[in-house]
């Protein structure tokens, strides 16, 4: 299960006490264990190492822009980088609104797009002046602005804007945005982490600590189930088509609306004491997670999996992960905690990273793992500087260079060698292009 774990036998043993020379064995003999000997490697040999490996999974969207709004200033855009799923504008206005600001005149926002540069460019003065918040949505279609945007701002810094003023802008990925405005800017985004354990955290602590001491402890037991079910939802999109069919745009407000229709339905059968089993499975399962799904095989899934986790067994400790009979894996619901308990039940009881957490096989892992660690370490060469030093000849000239040395010595007649340092000095670096590489 985990061999980056074992001890290495024989002579090897040695390794143990050599960390990286123990990971490059790990990169030799299984490649599809490095990214998580890697993780281990950082933990044993960095200080603080786990800060470095474990994302802060306690903070939802909104706390963390309160803290960056904390930092930020009237010169320093915040800069949303969207992904699938994730709106931005409900935390500015909840940021904005704890400010105690009016967010119909305080907060002005503009959908970036054909004709809108100057209405922005009116909002951003007057926001300038006046001192309220500014937000460009979907900047990356208009990249030909964002120079001009660039200017403006270094405009403000230098005019001194008024205090309150504030810029947000927003984009999916894009290599059209400019790198100045780039660097100035505080650059968020709102991405899954990666694995159970940080994705179960990240869920449950999207609900406030108040808002989950308020709850029954059937809906706190039925929410946190909730949150696990999401959390598989989103993770198994990382197996490929093991994991799901098609790629699916799970996101958080799936489980914000889920957890609403579940304190809904909840209030509304109280008389009753009965849960609505049926009801609440079929409105997560067909509705909101199941509304995203177009594939017949992959919405069996989601509903098998909810009939195996939304039940009675589950208001009493029953098993969570499923068909780990015979394991020796387990992760059972919890008895009714605080927020906080929640987290540190999450953080102890939750076993190591596993698909069998998912319902799939122990070796789904292997391909993914193994794609993830060539990517790696792809980006690694592609870091590596492509010259030895300044001043120093590159790689490619060395073996030019050894490649014309052989061929003059194989030519008998001097008139037919080649002064490849005479053709080099001729030759611009920044000029020289596929042909000149060729006849060099």
């Amino acid at each position: 299960m985990t061999p980056e774990s074992e001890k290495l036998p024989l002579d090897w043993k040695k390794l143990e006490q050599m960390p990286f020379e123990k990971l490059l064995v790990v990169r030799a003999l299984r490649p599809d264990r490095t990214t998580t000997a890697l993780d281990n490697y950082i933990r044993k040999v960095m200080p603080h190492g786990d800060e470095f490996v474990d994302c802060d999974s306690t903070s939802n969207s909104k706390q963390i822009l309160q803290s960056v709004y904390n930092d930020s200033n009237n010169t320093t855009p915040i800069y949303f980088i969207l992904s699938a799923g994730v709106n931005p504008v409900e935390d500015v206005e909840y940021v904005a609104r704890s400010l105690g600001k009016d967010t119909k005149k305080m907060l002005h926002t503009i959908a970036l797009g054909q004709g809108q540069d100057k209405y922005a460019n009116d909002k951003l003065d007057a926001g300038h002046k006046e001192g309220f918040w500014v937000m460009l949505q979907n900047v990356h279609l208009m990249p030909s602005y964002l120079y001009e945007l660039e200017k403006k701002l270094a405009a403000f810094a230098l005019e001194g804007s008024n205090a309150d003023f504030r810029l947000f802008l927003t984009s999916e990925p894009s290599s059209a945005i400019p790198i100045g405005l780039l660097e100035k800017s505080i650059k968020l985004t709102n991405e899954p982490p990666a694995g159970l354990k940080d994705n179960l955290k990240r869920s449950f602590s999207f609900f406030k600590k108040e808002e989950i001491e308020e709850k029954d402890s059937k809906i706190k037991t039925i929410l946190f189930g909730l949150c696990y079910f999401h959390s598989v939802m989103c993770e198994r999109r990382k197996f490929g088509t093991k994991g799901w069919n098609r790629q699916y745009p799970f996101s958080m407000g799936d489980l914000r609306d889920s957890s609403i229709v579940l304190q809904n339905y909840m209030d509304s059968n109280q008389a009753s004491g009965k849960i609505p089993w049926d009801d609440l499975k079929y409105l997560f399962g067909e509705i909101m997670y199941g509304g995203h799904i177009v594939d017949d095989w992959d919405r069996t899934f989601c509903g098998t999996f909810l009939d195996n986790l939304m039940n009675d067994g589950l208001l009493d400790e029953s098993e969570m992960f499923p068909f780990i009979e015979g394991k020796n894996i387990s992760f059972k619901t919890p008895t009714p905690l605080s927020h906080e308990g929640y987290i540190k039940y999450i953080e102890q009881d939750l076993p190591q990273e596993t698909p069998l957490g998912y319902g799939l096989h122990p070796n789904a892992e292997i391909d993914y793992r193994t794609v993830q660690c060539e990517k790696l370490f792809d980006i690694l060469v592609d870091l590596q500087p492509k010259n030895s030093g300044s001043g120093s000849i590159s790689v490619e000239d060395t073996k030019i260079r050894e490649y014309f040395d052989l061929v003059n010595n194989t030519l008998s007649l001097e008139s037919l060698r080649v002064n490849i340092d005479d053709v080099v000095s001729k030759l611009d670096e920044a000029t020289r292009g596929p042909y000149q590489n060729a006849f060099i």
